[in-house]
């Protein structure tokens, strides 16, 4: 309620009300200041409300009081019920875990006011998973409360929990959740056979490494706690046998190391171990991880194809071997009881098998061809054997044909057959060390003997030195030798082998003599560097290519400089310089082009020049002939120009640019009127050329020229 001291209860004071929910969740009576709520307050949603109110006149709306602000605090009641904001759970927790083993904590959640009585306090129970687990009330931890729970009884566990609030009191709010435990697995179970005798039958034909039986201990365990590892026990038969263990199954897999043969024995016992491989040492109380069993196998007699007395047969032959020779035999038998016979063929695979036959009932082999080492050395082929009784059932072996070599090619010297000499070699020096080779195949223990022929053993030039161990020295016997004299020397060796017959040849070994350094190292072998003079080295020769070089190139400078300056000299000329003139207006062949223009065609009208093919263009094939009228007399230069003009103009081979002949004429329009000597006074002497020192920078040369120059009627032509 709000109440002004102002307000005198005659109905004077307004009251308002503003800020928080005013209007909507809290009104005020506007004579009386009485404050309602309107509608239900939720502490959980809001829990206190800032309000502002005021009295004001009601005649004049004017405020009484200033603005006054108050809060409207919500009070809590116990409303809301605790929660697993988490749940459901699940957990796990080993087997034969002890008693109180930590499960996992579950946390229940009450949105009323934990600071206002005991609505948000909760306490926690268990409503349904007793005896086996149990909850703390306060922190809600679960444990478990029987000790030696057994995975292989029982697995899943659901345990209800219930969160009660006001201190679990009568009246209280409560809410439950579901616990889903399960107890892991541990190795607490060693494995069983489930039976203490295995019978199993093995034909004798199986294939070793193949696998001949299985056999199953049993553990309830899981995961790798249930991985069993199986072991034969070291008795009758262990050897011939082998066992692992299917990683899927779980299974023994009893293979076969050995071929079996019911005529030698029929029956096999052994014994097999099964254990664990994971042990948990808090269960060796229990006892022993592992269980034995035992494997009776019996051996099933089949009907066999023969075997042969040897996997391998090896035999020698020498070539060259009569045809029909009886170089060894194949032995093969049926231990079968009915002991049939057995009869004998080559497997033909390639035109090889043809050099060999065997009989078919005794298992001989015999040569069908002459054997040549040097064409093929070894043989190997294969030979079946088949029983009479049933020829379906055969066997196989190699058979190894060695051929032995008989000495027909002599021994021949390996490469290099040439070698190289220093002029400046000592006597006794070794200069090539030489092997020999031999087509045939050396037996053990062969030896290879190296001399000179007989008519080089009297020159005094090299001598060969044996080693014994089929090798040999090509040695020095002169001081020295000489490219000029002797370039190549031709050294015959005789090699001999120690086979019988004693085979040898003569092999030639070609020395050419090299010029060398002091340190024996070959600078050049080549016939040309005969003719170089004696201690003429590299270096020198190009050090003298370099001065050739350099003399030219001052040769060719200066010839250029003289070319130049004498140029220079004929430009500067002042002679020749109203020519010169001349010619560097004229764009036709250049200097030497005097065809192209007669200056003295302007200066004596009356000659008549013939018709020359000009020089300054490339004439065409066809070329229209000029049809000139003859110049008269006394015929004004003018009209002589306008008349070679005109000719110029409709004479297709003439050149397109404009030339000397064209525009040598200034003409009266000219400023400077024409520089031409043609229409010049009789003597140069009467004119005045001061007027061109007017003209500018351009003319400053051609005035100090004409200047003072004096006359000189020889140089007019």
């Amino acid at each position: 309620k709000l109440h002004s001291d102002l307000d005198k209860g005659v109905g004077t004071v307004k009251y308002t009300l503003s800020g928080d929910g005013a209007g909507t969740v809290f009104t005020i009576d506007e004579t009386t200041g009485d404050i309602h709520a309107i509608r239900s307050l939720d502490r959980e949603e809001k829990p206190f409300y800032t309000l502002r109110a005021q009295a004001v006149d009601v005649d004049t709306k004017k405020p009484l009081e200033p603005e006054s602000e108050f809060i409207i605090k919500v009070q809590d009641i116990n409303d809301n019920e605790p929660k697993f904001l988490d749940g459901p759970y699940v957990a796990s927790v080993p087997e034969m875990s002890p008693v109180g083993a930590y499960v996992l904590q579950v946390k229940a959640t009450d949105a009323d006011d934990p600071t206002y009585g005991n609505s948000a306090r909760v306490v926690y129970s268990i409503l349904q998973g007793q005896p086996y687990f149990s909850i703390d009330p306060k922190t809600g931890v679960i444990r478990t409360a029987l000790p030696n729970m057994d995975r292989e009884v029982k697995e899943q566990y659901q345990v209800l929990i219930q969160a009660k609030d006001m201190g679990g009191q009568l009246g209280g709010l409560a809410g439950t959740t579901t616990v889903n435990i399960t107890l892991t697995d541990v190795n607490d179970n060693p494995p069983r056979f489930p039976k203490s005798i295995f019978h199993l039958k093995v034909p004798e034909t199986s294939h070793v490494g193949s696998a001949i039986g299985r056999i199953r201990a049993v553990d309830p365990d899981f995961g790798k706690n249930a991985e069993i590892e199986y072991n034969i026990v070291p008795g009758d038969g262990g050897n011939l046998f082998d066992i692992t263990t299917d990683e899927y199954t779980q299974e023994g897999v009893i293979k076969l190391k050995k071929p079996l043969d019911f005529e030698t024995k029929k029956a096999y016992t052994f014994k097999v171990e099964a254990s664990n491989l994971h042990l948990d040492h808090r269960f060796h109380s229990v006892g022993p991880f592992k269980d034995t069993a035992t494997v009776k196998i019996n051996v099933l007699d089949m009907d066999e194809p023969p075997v042969f007395s040897k996997p391998v047969y090896t035999m020698e032959v020498y070539e060259d071997t009569p045809v029909g020779t009886i170089i060894g035999a194949v032995t093969a038998q049926d231990l079968d009881a009915g002991s049939s016979s057995v009869r004998y063929f080559m497997d033909w695979k390639n035109d090889v098998d043809s050099y060999f036959t065997i009989d078919a009932t005794e298992g001989t082999i015999a040569t069908n061809e002459l054997l040549d080492r040097e064409s093929t050395a070894q043989y190997n082929f294969s030979i079946i054997a088949s029983k009479v009784s049933n020829p379906l059932l055969t066997s196989k072996v190699n058979v190894i044909i060695n051929v032995l070599d008989v000495n027909e090619f002599p021994p021949e010297i390996s490469v290099p057959y040439e070698t190289s000499v220093c002029e400046n070699a000592k006597p006794g020096q070794v200069i090539q060390t030489i092997t020999a080779a031999d087509k045939d195949l050396s037996p053990a223990g062969q030896r290879f003997s190296f001399k000179l022929s007989s008519e080089a053993s009297n020159k005094p030039n090299f001598t060969v030195h044996d080693y014994r161990n089929n090798t040999a020295g090509i040695e020095t016997r002169r001081n020295g030798y000489s490219r000029r004299q002797q370039e190549l020397y031709f050294l015959p060796v005789v090699i001999e082998d120690s086979s019988y017959p004693v085979q040898s040849s003569t092999n030639t070994l070609t020395i050419r003599v090299c010029r060398c350094d002091s340190d024996g190292t070959i600078q050049s072998c080549n016939v040309e560097a005969i003719f170089l003079p004696v201690g003429l080295s590299t270096g020198a020769l190009i050090a003298i290519l370099l001065c050739i070089v350099i003399l030219l190139v001052i040769v060719v400078l200066y010839v250029a400089l003289r070319r130049q300056k004498k140029k220079d000299t004929l430009m500067t000329s002042k002679e020749d310089i109203r020519d010169n003139v001349i010619h560097y207006d004229d764009e036709g062949g250049g200097e030497e082009d005097t065809q192209a223009f007669d200056i003295g065609a302007l200066r004596n009208p009356k000659v008549i020049e013939d018709n020359k093919i000009r020089r300054d263009i490339k004439p065409d094939t066809l070329r229209f002939t000029r049809h000139r009228p003859p110049a008269e007399d006394n015929t004004d230069i003018r009209d002589f120009i306008n008349q070679r003009l005109q000719e110029n103009d409709v004479d297709p081979s003439a050149p397109p640019y404009d030339s000397l002949a064209t525009y040598a004429y200034e003409g009266n329009g000219s400023v400077a009127e024409s520089l031409s000597s043609i229409d010049s006074l009789t003597t140069e002497a009467d004119q005045d050329y001061d007027y061109l020192s007017d003209w500018g920078p351009r003319f400053k040369i051609l005035a100090d020229m004409f200047g003072e120059e004096s006359y000189n009627p020889d140089k007019v032509t």
